[in-house]
């Protein structure tokens, strides 16, 4: 029995299939605000059973990249709330990405052309940000060196998490997911090797999850555990995150601090298909040990493979991001065994109009004009 197609009950939230979009960053709202490309672009792909927005800054110290569509104003909130509705005309359910990429940004992103800042005032050799070059062209520039956060700081970005959760919910989203994963700001805190502090924030195991659990917490006592999602990338090496000693038993502690919290899910992101080392073999079998609530696993799956590990028990719902790009009815070309087109590349990230965002047809709509 194929379970891939099946619904889902996600913490009391009805999904029509086990089939998850995931966030993927597209820098196409021009001012920061969903236009109307933005409504057009989700509400096309709400035959997913869940969609994850791309990353939605949570201010604009949280910034790494220009064009996205954050939730720090009231207007961006107005822009969203015609995504949601949108998306929940079509049957769909959208959960929104909390995020703030720390040192992955550019002093021309920043307020007042302030430094990005971070768990240290490290800069990574592989760090990237997509901002304004030395002509104040957009452009993939190299991120500026950040400075460490104060120990006091730290609840004030907390407290913008909570702000943007709530403007979340209030712009009809299902949920929220907290971004914890792929190099960006809490990552920053959770890596040992890079998070070398000496306060309440670092040294210990307990110590450098303290920040991602605080604002967890935070979170959940402002808009329910229930509505409340967190994605990771144990391993990952994205924008220079190096090997550290007790490695694993951070993961496994994380997984066992987020069994306590009743969360609406945990979402493994494994970066093989962004270019990084993939998580071990065993990694989500392993975790699924210690965490037993609703998993979420991204990383170039197809129907096949996304079947085995529902099959297995290893993982209840299962993420794609790519194949959606160019596929707005992926559920149903995946059901029906049709084929799963590619997207060009060149038009991912922070192209202008419909090209490579809005304009890639249905299996149906290309049958037809094929016939016309």
């Amino acid at each position: 029995m194929t379970k891939l197609f099946e619904p889902f009950d996600l913490a009391g939230l009805t999904l029509g299939n086990r089939i998850v979009m995931a966030p993927m960053t597209r820098a196409r709202a021009a001012d920061t605000v969903p236009d109307d490309m933005t409504v057009l672009y989700y509400s096309q792909r709400a035959s997913a059973g869940l969609i994850i927005s791309e990353g939605a800054p949570v201010s604009t110290e949280g910034c790494g990249y220009l064009f996205n569509p954050g939730l720090y104003t009231q207007a961006q909130a107005e822009g969203w709330r015609r995504v949601t509705d949108a998306v929940h005309a079509k049957g769909g359910r959208i959960f929104a990405q909390l995020w703030h990429v720390g040192r992955v940004s550019h002093v021309s992103l920043q307020e007042g052309g302030k430094a990005p800042v971070s768990s240290a005032a490290t800069a990574g050799a592989d760090v990237w940000a997509f901002a304004r070059d030395e002509n104040g062209q957009p452009a993939r520039v190299h991120a500026s060196p950040p400075r460490a956060l104060e120990t006091g700081e730290v609840a004030r970005i907390t407290q913008d998490f909570v702000r943007a959760a709530r403007r979340a919910i209030d712009a009809g989203f299902d949920g929220v997911e907290l971004h914890g994963a792929n190099g960006y700001l809490f990552e920053q805190f959770v890596n040992g090797a890079l998070n070398q502090r000496t306060d309440r924030y670092g040294g210990s195991i307990e110590n450098r999850l303290r920040f991602m659990l605080e604002t967890l917490d935070a979170i959940a006592a402002e808009v329910g555990s229930n509505r409340l999602g967190v994605r990771i990338s144990p391993f990952g090496r994205l924008y220079s995150m190096a090997p550290y000693a007790d490695e694993a038993q951070t993961w496994v502690t994380l997984a066992a601090e987020f069994e306590k919290r009743g969360l609406a899910y945990v979402h493994l992101s494994d970066q093989l298909t962004i270019g990084a080392e993939k998580m071990p073999v065993d990694f989500a079998a392993a975790f699924r040990t210690t965490y037993t609530g609703t998993l979420i696993a991204a990383g170039g799956f197809d129907a096949t493979s996304a079947e085995q590990a529902l099959q297995s028990g290893e993982l209840d719902l299962i993420a794609f991001g790519r194949p959606f790009i160019a596929n707005p009815d992926l559920v149903e070309r995946m059901r029906h065994d049709r084929p799963i087109e590619s997207a060009d590349r060149s038009t991912w990230y922070g192209a202008s109009g419909a090209v490579g965002y809005t304009d890639y047809p249905t299996w149906a709509e290309a049958e037809a004009k094929q016939d016309a």
